[in-house]
């Protein structure tokens, strides 16, 4: 195969243009070009009103496809490289199946590597199914009742589930293909293959984890839900047994734990089990939103193409501090993320289709352990509970504190909604942030917010509105691990977001395959001939 890179087409295209565009590139006929695929789409918005398509596509030619690329002259082809990832097969008896503790991306990945290569891997997920988290969920959105163990951060699909669904990842990995045509396999749309930045949607996740979970199953891995992991036990610093729910005991003898960001609980039975851990630097802030036509304007200039809901990536870099938008969730909404009685949090949420009124990103500040008001490993997540439980404290309820953009840099308490209606549900509360966040955070924002509006007019609108507190960017803590993927402890597996070893739903992913790959490379030592 041929690949031709930066094909550009204007935004009302047709794409069946791409074959005659091909031919004329390559100097061969039409009826010659036997296949395209897409490899990758992308917006060109950078001179507006100009807006262009851009296109990497891989052409299948009849004849000497190396003679055709050398009499092209293209300095834009070049033959396709083939890239494939293929997962591991082993044909060593397992005496003892591996568990996988978390069912988020990292976890899921993991099984479904460990399933593949013939492991029958036992998964423990705290939370509940898909189907039922999401009633969970709902209510929770309806009512403000939580329940501590399936809500946004808990349950099949792990935080991810409830999020914009973005799959684009700073790391460049042949699994990331490959992860993604197993999303495309369990319901995700084909277009997550090449979309420079990819996205799934909360509502299409919900099927997309349960189908990856049957296949699984299919493939003879156990998934359990409501099986929480209470407590491990050691032996000549070798795991042997998992605590299950505060009773059952589970022999084992190897176990990736892909617990999460927010499993606060496990992080804390872990460091008291002597599991090495330290504290690592995180990001917290605010949720800030806008009305999306803004966005669209702002990044198209005033147009009326057919064009995707436009997004953004901001970062302003202060003397001693990094201010940046993270998971930015074009037409998507600002939702209730808490997973402790007592504390809220925020985070953000997009539908496959973001045809939501509003756009909403985090802006985080940096913070790093000396800036932690607690010491010990877990010093940033008792500062996050702290921050948590303060934003409750204002309406005592998960209620969030809000404040209008303009109140915020004028240091003035907000009162009523302006002209940007907030979309967080349970509700939010109006107030001053600057009384629930700390100075550390407030101080950064307020000097961020008029610098980042150079770069996204309209980002400061006096009326755009910021919901708090946004503590769960990434995990607090990093469980130490060796270059086997172990802890000290043997059979001990740290892995993804919640290990401090990814960031995002492919990053995570990717740590769960390397993982599995490594304990399945360590039992074919162990059991091997």
């Amino acid at each position: 195969m041929i690949r031709i890179r930066d094909i550009a087409f204007p935004p009302e295209h047709d794409v069946n243009q791409l074959l005659y565009e091909a031919s004329k590139i390559l100097k061969v006929s039409a009826s010659k070009v036997r296949n395209i695929s897409l490899v990758r789409r992308s917006v060109d918005a950078r001179k507006k009103p100009d807006i262009k398509i851009i296109y990497t596509i891989d052409v299948t030619v009849d004849g000497n496809e190396k003679k055709i690329l050398k009499a092209s002259g293209c300095k834009r082809a070049a033959i396709s490289p083939n890239v494939y990832y293929k997962p591991p097969k082993t044909k060593v008896p397992v005496a003892q199946r591996p568990v996988v503790v978390g069912f988020g991306p990292a976890g899921m990945f993991a099984a479904l590597i460990l399933a593949m290569a013939g492991c029958k891997p036992l998964v423990l997920e705290r939370g509940e199914d898909a189907k039922t988290r999401n009633e969970k969920v709902k209510k929770f959105f309806a009512t403000g009742q939580l329940d501590a163990n399936s809500n946004v951060q808990f349950g099949e699909g792990g935080a991810g589930t409830f999020s914009d669904g973005k799959l684009n990842t700073g790391v460049n990995n042949p699994r990331i293909s490959w992860i993604l045509e197993q999303f495309v396999k369990a319901g995700a749309r084909e277009e997550i293959l090449y979309d420079a930045k990819p996205h799934i949607g909360t509502d299409v996740l919900l099927n997309v984890v349960q189908n990856l979970r049957k296949r699984i199953q299919k493939l003879g891995g156990e998934i359990r839900f409501n099986a929480q992991v209470t407590g491990i036990q050691l032996e000549n610093g070798r795991l042997t047994a998992l605590e299950v729910n505060g009773g059952e005991l589970i022999p084992c003898r190897d176990a990736i734990f892909a617990i999460g960001h927010s499993a606060r609980d496990t992080f804390q039975m872990l460091l008291d089990a002597g599991v090495p851990m330290e504290p690592k630097p995180f990001s917290m802030g605010v949720r800030i939103e806008h009305p999306q036509t803004v966005i669209n304007e702002s990044q198209y200039g005033s147009c009326d193409l057919p064009l995707p809901p436009a997004d953004y990536k901001l970062v302003c870099h202060l003397d001693n501090r990094t201010v940046y938008t993270f998971c930015m969730c074009p037409g998507g909404y600002v939702v209730a993320a808490a997973s402790e009685k007592g504390g809220v949090v925020t985070n953000g949420m997009s539908l496959a289709d973001r045809d939501g009124e509003n756009a909403n990103s985090a802006v985080l500040v940096t913070v790093n352990p000396e800036d932690f008001p607690y010491e010990g490993a877990l010093g940033g997540m008792l500062w996050q509970r702290e921050l948590e439980q303060r934003a409750y404290a204002v309406s005592d309820s998960y209620k969030a504190p809000a404040q209008l953009v303009g109140d915020f840099l004028n240091h003035r308490a907000s009162d009523r909604e302006g002209t940007v209606q907030p979309t967080y549900r349970p509700g939010v509360t109006w107030c001053d942030l600057y009384c629930v966040l700390p100075e550390i955070i407030t101080d950064a924002i307020e000097e961020a917010l008029p610098k980042l509006d150079k770069h996204l007019y309209g980002f400061a609108n006096a009326d755009a509105v910021l919901t708090g507190p946004e503590t769960r960017s990434s995990s607090p803590v990093r469980i130490l691990r060796s270059e086997n993927r172990q802890s000290s402890i043997s059979g001990f597996y740290p892995c993804g977001e919640g290990a401090g070893y990814a960031g995002g739903i492919m990053s995570a992913a990717i740590d769960g395959i390397q993982t599995a790959e490594m304990l399945i490379q360590e039992m074919e030592n162990r059991y091997g001939p």
